[in-house]
């Protein structure tokens, strides 16, 4: 896949108004997401984001531990 990088560096540097060292820590699949180009899957629903919660804690015992 080639992707049309002075449109892309346009985009994202000029009309996002990203510094251009976010702009490259971006994946292209990121930038393309920021554009509005995602696949645009249906919202997570509440089930989903307590599974995703419980799978991923914000924080665990070990964070507390000196």
């Amino acid at each position: 896949m080639i992707l049309p990088w002075p449109d892309l560096m346009r985009a994202g540097l000029r009309d996002l108004k990203l510094e251009p060292r976010v702009f490259w820590d971006l994946t292209p699949a990121e930038l393309l997401f920021l554009l509005g180009d995602g696949a645009g899957g249906a919202p997570m629903r509440t089930e989903g984001l307590r599974q995703l919660m419980a799978r991923f804690p914000d924080e665990t015992e070990d964070d507390h531990a000196i």
